[in-house]
């Protein structure tokens, strides 16, 4: 009699993550191009970067990021397949603002114990957001954590590498007075804000599957709405309008907080509250909540996923594009010269370590 220990006895099954690979692997391969070297499987994913010959000056531009406790409702709902695709647009839209072409995506998921079906069904949804995004996810890690996480909880992360020449670098040093700020529309919560959502709906007493009538769907679906893929259409207007001088991804902080990354100093960008109706959903959780305006807005998208500061010239062309990509924009502000008041629940001047110029936002929201 053996009264030894094993890996299987200490939690880890070995096995379970074998089949977890071959449960994924046809999704994965599915995202990779003929630039992609070798398959699924090995130590290191291997990308042919010969393309990058082409450049006169190639820049490599990276990003890495989570879902955050939007995992939580996943969790809790059990579905599993809409949570990667959030990954893949927190981490390759950080990437597109600077105008940057993505090239590889890597993931990483942490668990209390590995459910093959769900960690198949998890990173499938990570390679169909690589495939709507054109980068080819290249490799990934499932890390089992007995006794450090529950079994049924797990973590999800991700990194993407791109390439931009130097002479299209999007970014605040292209900012100038007069320019437009033009707003692209969120598909809803994203994957930010979501401890604030989750106290509101737990103050609330409110199931999932209650249903919301502002929005005509139960609140799990509006929940775990996937955060929409700019990177696309980013990339598509960068090119073909010479007047777009940056973008913002409106991310943790919210909109003022992240627009202020790309004003330069000595320029403020103006927001017009009323430029739109904020969605529905916003207000539900404003209002069950008992909210105030200024943490929603500090916190959540308020329905702007992203911005873009464009020559005025060119923002009809913008607008139009995006309505073909079957997103809608709207001139929500315009660049001028920062008149140097001081910082207040209106004004944001820098953010996130960023010495930069202000966001003034002005007026009310509107809402239905």
């Amino acid at each position: 009699m053996n009264d030894g220990l094993d890996y299987a006895a200490a939690g880890v099954d070995t096995g379970a993550g074998d089949k977890a690979v071959e449960m994924m692997k046809e999704a994965v391969a599915r995202t990779h191009g003929p630039e992609v070297v070798g398959g699924v499987g090995a130590f290191a994913g291997l990308v042919d970067v010969s393309a990058l010959k082409g450049y006169r000056r190639p820049l490599l531009a990276s990003s890495t990021d989570g879902v955050g406790t939007k995992i939580a409702i996943a969790r809790a709902l059990d579905i599993h397949d809409t949570i990667g695709r959030d990954l893949v647009a927190m981490v390759v839209d950080d990437i597109a603002v600077c105008g940057a072409r993505p090239i590889l995506m890597t993931d990483y998921i942490a668990c209390g114990k590995v459910v093959p079906e769900r960690i198949a069904e998890i990173v499938r949804g990570v390679a169909e957001g690589c495939r709507e995004a054109g980068v080819a996810l290249v490799g990934g890690e499932t890390a089992e954590h007995p006794g450090l996480m529950a079994e049924d909880e797990y973590d999800l992360a991700g990194a993407a590498v791109g390439v931009v020449e130097a002479d299209a670098l999007l970014g605040p040093e292209r900012v100038r007075e007069g320019d437009a700020v033009v707003a692209l529309a969120s598909s809803g919560l994203h994957s930010n804000g979501y401890s604030l959502v989750r106290a509101v709906v737990a103050k609330a007493g409110w199931e999932l599957d209650r249903r919301v009538p502002e929005t005509g769907r139960s609140l799990g679906a509006e929940l775990l709405e996937p955060t929409r893929i700019y990177s696309g259409l980013c990339l598509s207007l960068a090119e073909s309008l010479q007047g777009l001088q940056a973008f913002a991804h409106v991310t943790g902080g919210g909109l003022a907080a992240n627009l202020a990354r790309v004003v330069p100093s000595g320029l403020s960008a103006t927001v017009a509250r009323d430029a739109w109706t904020v969605p529905s959903i916003f207000d539900v959780i404003r209002v069950a909540g008992g909210v105030a305006w200024g943490d929603l807005e500090a916190t959540l998208n308020l329905g702007v996923g992203m911005a873009a500061i464009v020559d005025p010239r060119e923002v009809d062309a913008l607008i139009a594009a995006c309505a073909t990509g079957g997103v809608s924009a709207w001139v929500m502000g315009e660049v001028m010269v920062d008149d140097g008041r001081p910082t207040s629940p209106d004004v944001v001047r820098g953010a996130k370590g960023v010495e930069a110029g202000a966001v003034v936002l002005q007026g009310e929201y509107r809402v239905n």
